[in-house]
C-alpha cells in the first residue's frame, strides 16, 4: 500500500534553487515518487511512497518555520501512481500569470467544507443569498466529476480562466460564489484575482474538492475528482479509480 501526499502552502522563498535541491534529497533518500514545485512563492508536492517516509518528509518541512502550518491531505493506493521523481522551480507553484493572483499578503476568504454542505442543504448563504459554486478546473478534470449545478467553464488551463469566466460575471453579481478546485491552490489564486477585479462575492472552498471529501464525504458532488496521477480521480472516500475493482479492506 502506498500513501499519497498532496500539499500547497503559500510562502516567500528567498532560494528556491536551494529550497528544490533539499526537497529533492529528502524524497530521494525516502524513494518518493511525484512532483515538488518550488517558487517564490511557495511550494507545490504531489507524491508517494512508504508511509514513513511521506511522514519523515511532512516533519521534516515543518521543522522549517515557512511551513510550520503546511496542510497535508493523506490519502492509499494499491500502487505507485508517479513514474519517477520530479523536482521544478517554477515561476509561479500553479501557473496563472495574472497580477495580483500570488496569496503571500492576504488570502481570499474561505468557506469551510461543513458550512458549504449546509449551504447546499439550504439552498443559500447563511445571509439568505443563492450559492453559485465555480469550478475553476480544466474541462476534463470536469468530466470525472463536480458539484451538482457547479458553473464549469470550457477551459483547458487555468490561465484561460479569467476569459472564460467574464461572460458570467454580471449574472454572478447577486450571488455568493464559491470557487473550487482539486485541492485549493486554483480556486485560491482564482478567487483572490477576482475580488481584486471587481468580485468581492468571491469565497475560496478551503482545501478545494478532496478538502470536502475528507471533512463531509460527497454530499452535494457527482462523479469522482480528477487527479493528474496512475489513480486516475478519486471518489468521496479518497478511493482510486484504477483500485475500484479491489475489495474495500484492500484498498482503503
Amino acid at each position: 500500500m502506498f500513501l499519497n501526499l498532496a500539499a500547497y502552502h503559500f510562502v516567500a522563498i528567498d532560494d528556491p534553487d536551494a529550497l528544490a535541491a533539499r526537497l529533492r534529497t529528502r524524497a530521494e533518500a525516502g524513494a518518493l515518487r511525484g512532483t515538488v514545485l518550488v517558487a517564490g512563492e511557495g511550494i507545490n508536492l504531489f507524491l508517494a511512497g512508504d508511509a514513513e517516509a511521506v511522514h519523515a518528509l511532512i516533519a521534516a518541512l515543518r521543522a522549517d518555520p515557512r511551513f510550520a502550518a503546511l496542510r497535508v491531505k493523506l490519502s492509499e493506493s494499491a500502487a505507485q501512481p508517479f513514474a519517477r521523481l520530479k523536482v521544478k522551480v517554477k515561476p509561479e507553484i500553479i501557473s496563472f500569470r495574472r497580477d495580483g493572483a500570488s496569496p503571500l499578503a492576504q488570502r481570499a476568504p474561505a468557506v469551510a467544507p461543513a458550512d458549504l454542505a449546509r449551504w447546499i442543504a439550504q439552498g443559500h448563504d447563511d445571509g439568505g443569498k443563492p450559492v453559485v459554486l465555480l469550478d475553476t478546473r480544466n474541462r476534463e478534470e470536469v468530466g470525472h466529476g463536480s458539484f451538482v449545478g457547479a458553473l464549469t467553464l470550457p477551459i483547458d488551463n487555468f490561465t484561460d480562466l479569467p476569459e472564460a469566466l467574464a461572460p458570467y460575471r454580471e449574472t454572478l453579481a447577486d450571488s455568493t460564489v464559491v470557487s473550487f478546485c482539486t485541492g485549493g491552490i486554483r480556486c485560491e489564486k482564482a478567487a483572490l484575482w477576482m475580488r481584486g477585479d471587481g468580485m468581492d462575492n468571491v469565497l475560496q472552498l478551503d482545501g478545494g474538492i478532496l478538502g470536502y471529501f475528507e471533512a463531509v464525504g460527497g454530499y452535494g458532488y457527482e462523479g469522482r475528482c480528477f487527479v493528474f496521477d496512475e489513480r486516475v480521480a478519486l471518489d468521496a472516500d479518497l478511493r482510486p479509480l484504477v483500485d475500484a475493482d479491489m475489495p474495500h479492506e484492500e484498498a482503503a
